[in-house]
């Protein structure tokens, strides 16, 4: 398990550094990396330092926060289709972003989007504790966080539909394939701090979750399982997920593919699932990111695009392995 663990670490430092190595204007790798640390006059630095960086950092960061977040809903929920949009804070993340896009609004300030989607987070968040109520169970949670994600989809496209501006409506639809094209500094010193305070939540409750593989009941006796368990997770989800759409857009398949691949080689125990998790969940999401430079350099290959491609294919192998007698 600590070769797993290692071997994790080294795959994302690699590919970290060949984010950082990795775009169009086929820089020197020396010369770059000189540049990046050092920093000097020319265009060197500012790629380094102004593009490439961020896109690397955001990479790393949305990736680790959808795999932490996946495997502590999926631990939580006791439900293998857990996955960060589950709860619907993605969802209307993403809807606050295509309201900011239609009215124009991200037009006038270069962080008015992520705002407005840090702002249809928040809402999706008092949604949820509205409709779960204080003492509702895992049930009613997973109905509320449906209801939120089916509403927030109904917004969205009623946007599309009624769109009288063509160019608006193709911008969204970019938007919500996903992308970490064109990010600066200061879409990571926005997204980042409250990332970071939602993985310490999650990561609080490695305890309690491993507490609830032994069922429910036994959690309660120990004291571990209750109201603050539930919304430790729900606010950490919440601080991870709607900063990371509202930087990056809709990435799906991260959060619910990574834990199903790591749980065989490292078991059901989410105490140790959850940094796993998160460190494939950078690795899978960096590793698409420079994909998504290589495969079509001309074109503008979307990060949710290569995410799904890649995904969905690997989690209907997991199912056929499951159905087969196999254990995901």
């Amino acid at each position: 398990m600590k070769a797993l663990f290692i071997a994790l670490s080294l795959l994302v430092a690699v590919l970290f550094a060949t984010s950082l190595l990795t775009g169009p204007a086929g820089l020197p790798v020396v010369q770059s990396l000189l540049d990046l640390v050092f920093g000097g006059d020319g265009p060197v630095p500012i790629v380094m330092r102004e593009i490439r960086l961020p896109r690397a950092i955001l990479g790393l960061a949305v990736g680790a926060g959808l795999g932490l977040t996946g495997a502590a809903l999926q631990g939580y929920l006791r439900n293998p289709l857990a996955e960060p949009g589950l709860l619907g804070i993605s969802g209307m993340a993403a809807f606050g972003a295509v309201l900011a896009i239609q009215t124009g609004l991200s037009l006038v300030a270069v962080l008015a989007l992520p705002l407005a989607a840090l702002l249809g987070a928040a809402a999706g968040v008092g949604l949820l504790v509205v409709l779960a109520g204080p003492r509702g169970g895992s049930v009613t949670l997973i109905l509320a966080g449906v209801a939120i994600s089916a509403l927030a989809g109904a917004g969205t496209a009623l946007v599309l539909n009624l769109s009288p501006n063509p160019y608006a409506a193709n911008e969204i639809i970019f938007w919500l394939m996903g992308s970490l094209a064109d990010r600066s500094m200061l879409h990571v010193w926005l997204a980042l701090p409250p990332m970071i305070l939602g993985a310490g939540l999650i990561l609080s409750t490695q305890r309690a979750l491993d507490a609830l593989t032994l069922g429910e009941a036994a959690a309660q006796a120990l004291g571990l399982a209750g109201p603050s368990l539930r919304w430790r997770l729900v606010a950490g989800t919440a601080l991870i997920v709607g900063p990371a759409t509202a930087v990056a857009g809709a990435i799906g398949f991260v959060g619910l593919v990574v834990p199903h691949v790591l749980r065989p080689w490292i078991g059901a125990r989410p105490s140790v699932l959850l940094p796993a998790s998160a460190l494939g969940g950078a690795a899978l999401l960096l590793a698409a990111d420079i994909g998504v430079r290589l495969i079509v350099p001309d074109r503008d290959l979307k990060l949710g695009v290569l995410t799904a491609i890649v995904g969905a294919p690997l989690f209907l192998h997991l199912i056929w392995r499951t159905r087969s007698g196999g254990r995901v």
